[in-house]
């Protein structure tokens, strides 16, 4: 049962990650970690499905063996995010609302960017 239940959270964060990577308030690489994570508990299939995968298994790596971002991984993200805060910022039906998710994501951006970058 606990393994369904894994698998369940894998393939569920899987479909998360891909509409994140759609959608610019929404994020991926969050879900495509907690995917592979769920899937190393759940479902082997889906683990080595997005180890291979050309866009997340390096990263996928890099994150659980060291804590390693990329600098295009982290470029990426910080531009999605001011993209994000822009709109908020635009379109939030009260100012602190949109200060709230703005504040968030500068928060992130300064965690992320101070994550060690994966050794070439």
């Amino acid at each position: 049962m606990t393994r369904h239940l894994w698998a369940l959270l894998a393939w569920t964060s899987l479909l998360l990650g891909i509409i994140g990577a759609l959608l610019p308030v929404m994020p991926t690489v969050p879900f495509i970690l907690l995917s592979a994570f769920a899937a190393s508990r759940g479902s082997n299939r889906l683990r080595g499905w997005l180890l291979a995968h050309p866009k997340f298994g390096r990263a996928i790596l890099d994150w659980e063996q060291n804590g390693t971002v990329s600098r295009q991984a982290k470029l990426l993200a910080i531009g999605m995010m001011s993209v994000s805060s822009v709109s908020m910022a635009i379109f939030a039906p009260r100012w602190w609302m949109a200060a709230i998710g703005i504040a968030t994501m500068a928060l992130v951006a300064l965690w992320l960017w101070r994550r060690p970058e994966p050794r070439q």
